[in-house]
Order: C-alpha cells, then structure tokens, then sequence
C-alpha cells in the first residue's frame, strides 16, 4: 500500500530511519475532524498516483491515538501535513488545501535539497525524550503494582506532568494553563494521559495525596497542581530551577 498507517512509536521511529534521503509526507488526522475526511482521500489519492516512486513515503497517523508523536511535532490542528527528508522539516501544512499539498509535494519530491522553506518546531523542544511508555495493564492490578508502576512513572523524566489529554491537545483548561505555564518558562518536560489510564488516574490521587488534576512532581517530588504551581512562581520565577536542585 502506497499510505502507510502508523500503530506505534517504534514503527514510526523505524519508517522515518530506514532512509533519511526519501522524502517522508508525515499526515496527520482524526476520525473526529470533519476537514480529514475530505483530505483522506485526497492524501491517499496524490500517494497512489507516487506508487511507482521509491524516493517517497506516505505515512497516516491519527493524530489522537498517538499523541506522543502529534506532541513531538507540536501538531495542535488537523489536518496537519509535514513534509521531511534527512531529519529536516521542509515544509508544513495546516488545514486541507490539496493544491498546496501537490504544489508542495511537487516541489520537494523533484529536489535532493534539504534547506527549509519554514522554520519548523524542532522536535523535543518543549518535551523531554524520557517519556513514559502508556503500555496496555491488566484489567485488575494489584496495588502494590499499582503503587510500583507510580514510583517509576514520576521519576520518568525530571519534570513529570501528569494531565488530562497530550500538551499538543489538552482535554481541560487547567492541563492547558499548566502546559503553557512550563512552555513559557522554557521547561523540558515529560507528561502522563491520565485519561488513558484509570490505574494511575485514581492511584495518584492516593499517591499524591492530592484530588484533582493536573498534578506536577520534579525529581520525583510531587510539587502541586495548578494553583499551587502558579502560586509558587509568583512568589519566585526560579521555581523551576530551584525545584530540581532541591529534590535532586
């Protein structure tokens, strides 16, 4: 098939690997977006007319199911098509305008060059690469389990945030002000789907001794959610910096 559906990470990392001189036409949707459904079958359609060019891949990704990638990108819209050849951003598209997707695919695909035409959001800018990995559980977990599998997901990443939806698509506003509150000051950061993952949305209220979401740890140290965290760069802007000394 001329389109490839990404399933995972590790497919995704391997795909855009395998040969960093291809042109790779990154796509990104939802089944919820009414624009996708038209630009669906224009994208599969402009990939089968490059069947027969090997120096091309297509590849679909649902923008929702893997937000890890969506958030390695900053994808905040759909749909949403980047264009990429030898780790570079050529060009990005935001919306479904299928005559600047083929001008644009047409451009790219007829030149080896590698300068960029659009100053891409360089990938991990906003988001460390320690990232916990959301891994199916089983329906009932112990929880002694449940508090192991705790331990080890706050200390994933130095600044751990744990929310409601991805920074790229939050699914409340108080995630959305905690995100842009670390996007602001400039904090690389990791963060947990609660949302995906009942276990750890109700055994970190328990852990954290705290009700309500979201909720932030540094090093392992659950800081506070949302009020808290304001609260406290308010009464110092170097909260940040001094909240990972103090609980290294």
């Amino acid at each position: 098939m001329p389109v490839t559906e990404i399933e995972s990470e590790s497919q995704f990392t391997e795909l855009t690997k395998n040969d960093a001189t291809k042109l790779i036409v990154l796509y990104f949707h939802t089944p919820w977006a009414q624009p996708c459904q038209t630009m669906n079958q224009i994208f599969k359609t402009v990939a089968d007319s490059k069947a027969s060019d090997n120096s091309i891949s297509f590849l679909s990704i649902n923008a929702d199911e893997l937000s890890e990638i969506s958030e390695l990108f900053e994808v905040s819209a759909v749909p949403y098509i980047i264009l990429i050849r030898n780790s570079v951003i050529l060009k990005e598209l935001s919306g479904a305008d299928p005559k600047e997707f083929i001008n644009s695919l047409n451009q790219f695909s007829s030149s080896s060059s590698t300068s960029t035409s659009h100053n891409g959001p360089t990938p991990l800018a906003t988001a460390t690469a320690t990232k916990p990995q959301t891994t199916s559980q089983p329906e009932e977990e112990s929880e002694d389990a449940v508090q192991e599998r705790l331990k080890k997901l706050t200390t994933a990443a130095p600044i751990m945030l744990f929310m409601k939806g991805s920074p790229s698509s939050p699914q409340c506003g108080f995630s959305r002000q905690l995100v842009a509150i670390l996007r602001e000051h400039q904090v690389r950061f990791g963060f947990f789907d609660i949302l995906k993952d009942d276990s750890v949305r109700q055994g970190l209220k328990k852990f954290s001794d705290w009700p309500t979401f979201p909720q932030l740890y540094v090093n392992g140290e659950f800081q506070g959610g949302l009020d808290i965290v304001k609260e406290s760069i308010e009464e110092d802007d170097q909260f940040f910096e001094k909240a990972l000394q103090a609980a290294a």
